[in-house]
């Protein structure tokens, strides 16, 4: 029966049930179907009685002087009653003003409809009996017009015009049977049958064009309803425009948009509203020039950013518009909606800015960075010219970093980056990688002594002294290079090789600047593999410990050994510790190495007299380790080594990395009873505040000064000399290092050094060579002095 409804619930196809308002199916309010058949009718109410009055005196006329005029009188005077009362009675009920109109309504309808029908029947009837056949033809024809007319006028309501066509169409049938005609009754039996035909056709033609209609109306309705909300509630305004680009039905957000008054905005060029001052000089900006474009060719476009002058302020405009077409394809103008997006794109820009721009130096970012080596490579391919990348390291930062606190560190890097951005010329492009490494792209570096002479002129002005908050601070800087596209035909790849070479410089100390070399990357290649070798060389048993002796001044006997870590691989062979130490220590290895050393070491102790120690040296990455207390124990207690005889060596490093805890660590060892030793004394950064602080059991006098000492050198007396009365004040011992010839053992003792450590005394030598050593005389004796040397 009915299978979808339109958006606005009416029906798209109508049972011929509810059509005839014979029957109300389920689910439907059929009632809106009834009231648009109501108001179908009512168009034509007045036209129907005048003309079936105007018929019924005609039919009067031809009957005066055939028909009783009594007879004739009575049927004109109740057919008028019938259709004034019809008239009123429909005017009152004013069922074509509802929105919906109940099936018992419709009743009225049809029994006036049948009535009529009647009444113009019996008027036929009343010729057939009485009159002749010249004068029942006029009014047969009369009475075929008034069921054509009905059939046209009142199909709204189909079963109306059927009832009265069927009522009149019978009668006349049997009027002509009665006089004989039977071509006439058959006539006007086929008439009828063809008029309700056409009847329920018109009817329901009438009612699916009404029902599209009120579908198209509702519909008109609720996009004007969203329109006036979007105007009133949204953001966003409606515009328009003529046929000559001219602004047209001005709405009030558009009006406030363009900041005047409506009357005064009607009629004015689009382009004009929105160029501004540049409407006068014709610089328009390109996105405007697209706009122009547009609107001359009557293309649609969306989303269109556009940058306007409103009152002599910038903003920014999204714009979307299509154009107006008539049914025949004629050009009316624009119809568009439009947005005001200003703090939008003002954020953007930032967020853009951001993603592009360090905010702590306000130099570009490593991705503007990489983007700009990669525009500089495909340039140098192109020109078959050369460009150049440059990787800056500062030296000495951390320490700043760690001692005096972040801020103070971000602000020396905001003063670095000043100082970068004060010597970059057009043909560089300086930024921050993160932490305290910098990079500048150098576009054009056809010339190779202009890569040198920047990279000189980078570290020398990055190693003046700075002032940051009332501190003096000293820093320094590295600088590895590298050319595209020969050192690198890729972004990663020149980067890469800048990288080996900056690695180069800090290698060599800092402050140094080197060139990319392809054997750089062999070197690389070979840390990596050494890298991959030392990861597998605990568990393969490929680690060893060497033991330095440590003898007494005064007596020459053994006091104590330091343990020296040694590496066998059988791909490299024996390495350097020189060489994997600080590999260990960047590939975070060196906390698993540094505990199979103490606990080796700490074994190894128990062969020895009681009165020898042994002495292990531990990185400020060990002591970092929240289990490095628990692991010394432990390797202790799994040994029995006394506590007093394992001394742990420090260098002064550790205290450059304040808040990490090394510092309380070395307090809790000390808590312990564990000795603690400060090695290299003088060559870093001597303070006596971390003698304060900790309290370390010996100070060990780097052999610099020990070489510098022998040969009379004023410089390493006076500091040999103070820091063996500094460490007899604060109740330490002395341990002087790299004791080689007989002279130096003898300026050592002059200048009062406690312990003598150095090849003079003895090499670093295996396990079972420094056991035999106790096999021969007892520790403490001047005998290994003697036998030794």
């Amino acid at each position: 029966m009915l299978k979808n409804v339109t958006q606005s619930g009416l029906p798209r196809e109508i049972p011929l049930s509810v059509l005839l308002g014979l029957s109300d199916p389920k689910g439907i309010d059929w009632g809106r179907i009834r009231a648009l058949q109501f108001s179908g009718i009512h168009q034509h109410s007045l036209l129907k009685i005048l003309s079936a009055i105007v018929c019924g005196l005609l039919t009067v006329q031809w009957g005066i002087g055939q028909i009783n005029v009594i007879s004739l009188s009575v049927w004109l005077l109740g057919l008028t009653a019938l259709y004034v009362y019809s008239h009123f009675k429909f005017r009152k009920q004013s069922a074509w003003q509802r929105k919906t109109v109940d099936r018992s309504d419709t009743l009225f309808v049809y029994l006036i409809s049948l009535a009529s029908g009647a009444f113009w029947g019996a008027g036929f009837l009343l010729f057939s009996f009485s009159a002749d056949l010249m004068t029942m033809i006029p009014v047969w024809a009369t009475i075929i017009c008034l069921m054509v007319g009905s059939a046209m006028m009142f199909s709204a309501m189909p079963l109306s015009s059927i009832l009265f066509i069927a009522s009149t169409s019978l009668s006349l049938a049997f009027g002509w049977y009665n006089v004989g005609n039977v071509q006439l009754a058959v006539a006007s039996i086929a008439i009828a049958v063809l008029l309700t035909s056409a009847c329920l056709m018109t009817g329901r033609a009438f009612i699916d064009r009404k029902v599209a209609e009120a579908s198209l109306n509702e519909k008109s309705e609720v996009v004007s309803l969203l329109l006036k909300e979007f105007e009133d509630t949204g953001a966003d305004w409606l515009w328009q425009t003529d046929t000559s680009r001219r602004i047209s039905h001005v709405s009030p957000r558009f009006a406030h948009a363009i900041g005047q008054p409506a009357e005064e905005i009607e009629g004015k060029p689009f382009l004009q509203l929105v160029a501004g001052e540049s409407w006068e000089s014709g610089n328009f900006s390109n996105a405007l020039h697209e706009l122009a474009d547009k609107l001359k060719q009557r293309d649609s476009f969306s989303n269109m950013l556009v940058p306007v002058q409103i009152n002599g302020e910038s903003r920014w405009w999204e714009l979307s518009a299509s154009p107006k077409l008539d049914d025949n394809g004629a050009f009316h103008g624009f119809r568009g909606v439009g947005s005001d997006i200003t703090e939008q794109r003002e954020s953007a820009d930032k967020i853009s800015h951001m993603a592009r721009f360090d905010t702590l130096t306000r130099l570009p970012n490593r991705l503007q960075l990489t983007e700009a080596v990669g525009q500089s490579i495909e340039m140098s391919d192109k020109w078959n010219g050369r460009c150049g990348f440059m990787m800056i390291d500062l030296d000495r930062f951390k320490a700043v970093n760690d001692t005096l606190g972040h801020p103070v560190g971000d602000r020396l890097l905001a003063r670095v980056a000043d100082r970068l951005r004060s010597i970059m010329t057009e043909n560089e492009l300086c930024g921050r990688l993160g932490g305290d490494e910098f990079a500048i792209v150098v576009r054009d570096a056809s010339d190779t002594n202009y890569m040198e002479s920047l990279a000189r002129q980078i570290i020398e002005t990055l190693s003046r002294p700075y002032e940051v908050d009332q501190h003096t601070l000293y820093i320094g800087a590295s600088v590895g290079t590298a050319l595209g596209p020969r050192d690198g035909r890729t972004v990663e790849m020149l980067m890469r090789s800048a990288d080996l070479a900056l690695y180069r410089s800090k290698d060599q100390g800092g402050g140094s600047f080197n060139q990319y070399e392809p054997k750089l990357h062999v070197q690389a290649e070979e840390r990596r593999v050494m890298e991959m070798a030392l990861r597998k060389a605990l568990d393969n048993d490929e680690f060893s410990l060497n033991y330095q002796p440590v003898v007494s001044a005064e007596s020459g006997g053994v006091v104590g050994f330091e343990a020296l870590l040694r590496w066998t691989s059988p791909q490299f062979g024996v390495v350097s510790p020189a060489k994997f130490v600080p590999l260990a220590e960047d590939a975070r290895l060196i906390v698993p190495i540094g505990e199979w050393v103490m606990r080796t070491a700490c074994k190894e102790a128990m062969k020895w007299p009681s009165t020898v120690k042994v002495a292990v040296n531990v990185s400020a990455d060990q002591l970092t380790e929240p289990n490095f207390l628990e692991m010394v124990v432990s390797a202790l207690e799994d040994s029995g080594l006394p506590v007093n005889r394992l001394e742990i060596e420090v260098t002064e490093s550790i205290f450059m990395r304040e808040g990490t805890g090394a510092a309380e660590m070395l307090d809790q060892i000390i808590a312990l009873g564990i000795n603690l030793s400060l090695d290299d004394f003088g060559t870093g950064y001597s303070s006596l505040g971390y003698l304060r602080k900790t309290r370390f059991t010996t100070i060990k006098v780097d052999r610099s000064f020990v070489q510098g000492a022998a040969k009379n050198a004023p410089e390493s007396l006076a500091i040999i000399r103070a820091v063996v009365a500094m460490a007899d004040a604060l109740g330490m011992s002395t341990t002087a290092e790299g004791a080689e010839t007989e002279e130096e053992v003898r300026m050592i003792k002059k200048l009062g050094c406690r312990k003598i450590q150095g090849y003079y005394f003895g090499r670093p030598m295996i396990a079972s060579d420094a056991q035999e050593l106790f096999s021969t005389f007892d520790a403490g004796q001047p005998e290994y002095n003697q036998r030794s040397a």
